[in-house]
């Protein structure tokens, strides 16, 4: 099956330009991503009230790409608990903390959510091949879902990526080769791989349908606040597909009508060892510059070279929100306590937003009464 005749096309997020979705698309020829448009898809009230009685990410099926009558690649993804975090928000000073704890996905993060949509896509356009670089989850998720698909996923991962993590690639079947560097080097040799082997990179923004997914992340938490939006959102940002997937949601939902009033200020949360983003959002810059020696022990956030940067940053600003850093100790320390406290199994990555929360307030940018969201994007078992 090919992916002509869809009502969906593309559209550059750098450069503007528009393309049809035929094909595998990569990136723009400018370097830079694809964004998903769709054409003629109305969303009415009934709609909405109907998606509630539905399962999985894909009941959010109108807002992504799917055609008619197609069925996803799918392990049940999504419908992610939305916890209220009554004593962690009175120790860092909230009224109204919440967490949206990706852990209980399928593969236990939240990755999931975009391969399920890039495998879908390209599976249906004829694809039995993959490549991944990963940081660690990623490749969990590309493997289970590729084993869903009965299709080959080659999988570069760092040496120093957790050992639990690299058994269960190897669990699901994927391809695993491991890489002495960063996920850098392992996007490289990916990259190669695909060069050589015709295979379909699914590389983080390097193909169109990974936000997709990910934009299911805003679509759910809209639905599960009973269609408002928080105050604020803190993101643990590595790549950043979550980060720019749920901006797009809320794009999305408010042009369905589906929520109205003001958006979300959007919070980006790095390792003090790999913040590219922070820096430039310091410094003012439109992009990211290369982090030099990325180390942290949160391996979703040691990304030194996010090709999102540009959209990242435009979020932030737009959505009146900023980026903060905290050190790998501090992270730990903050998903122990949280871990302890509401018996949540936080990551490195969602201990990160939980300090970066506390630092948030701090500094002003939060209010105790702001209505919080923290995202855990993964499960802290996966580390151990």
């Amino acid at each position: 099956m090919n992916s002509t005749h869809v009502d969906w096309y593309l559209e550059c997020s750098e450069c503007g330009t528009l393309r049809e979705a035929e094909g595998v698309p990569t990136v723009c020829q400018c370097g830079r991503p694809w964004l998903v448009r769709y054409r003629g898809r109305r969303h009415t009230m009934t709609e909405r009230a109907e998606v509630r009685r539905r399962q999985g990410m894909w009941r959010y099926r109108s807002f992504l790409p799917l055609r008619a009558g197609e069925e996803p690649v799918s392990l049940g993804e999504g419908d992610t608990p939305l916890l209220q975090v009554g004593r962690l928000g009175a120790e860092l000073g909230f009224r109204d903390l919440w967490v949206k704890d990706e852990a209980a996905n399928p593969t236990g993060s939240f990755k999931v959510r975009g391969l399920s949509a890039a495998i879908t896509r390209a599976v249906a356009a004829g694809v039995s091949r993959f490549t991944l670089p990963t940081a660690g989850n990623a490749g969990v998720a590309a493997s289970a879902c590729a084993a869903r698909a009965g299709v080959v996923v080659r999988v570069f991962a760092p040496e120093s990526t957790p050992a639990t993590i690299l058994g269960l690639i190897r669990e699901y079947g994927g391809d695993l080769v491991l890489i002495d560097g960063h996920i850098g080097d392992c996007g490289r040799a990916s990259k190669a791989y695909a060069t050589e082997m015709g295979a379909v990179d699914l590389s983080t923004l390097r193909e169109p349908y990974r936000i997709e997914g990910k934009k299911t992340l805003g679509l759910e938490l809209a639905m599960q606040l009973g269609w408002t939006m928080p105050s604020a959102i803190i993101y643990p940002t590595g790549g950043g597909t979550g980060l720019i997937g749920m901006w797009k949601a809320f794009e999305e939902l408010r042009d369905a009508g589906w929520v109205d009033g003001e958006f979300p200020r959007m919070y980006s949360v790095q390792s003090a060892g790999c913040a590219p983003i922070v820096t430039a959002f310091e410094t003012g810059a439109d992009h990211a510059d290369v982090w030099p020696n990325p180390a942290t022990v949160a391996s979703g956030l040691r990304v030194p070279a996010p090709i999102g940067d540009r959209l990242m940053l435009r979020i932030l600003r737009e959505s009146g929100g900023t980026a903060v850093a905290v050190d790998d100790a501090t992270l730990t320390g903050a998903a122990r306590f949280g871990t302890r406290l509401e018996g949540i199994d936080f990551s490195p990555e969602g201990g990160a937003v939980v300090a970066g929360a506390s630092v948030l307030l701090g500094t002003g940018h939060l209010s105790p009464d702001d209505r919080v969201v923290l995202f855990n994007t993964g499960g802290g078992w996966l580390y151990r």
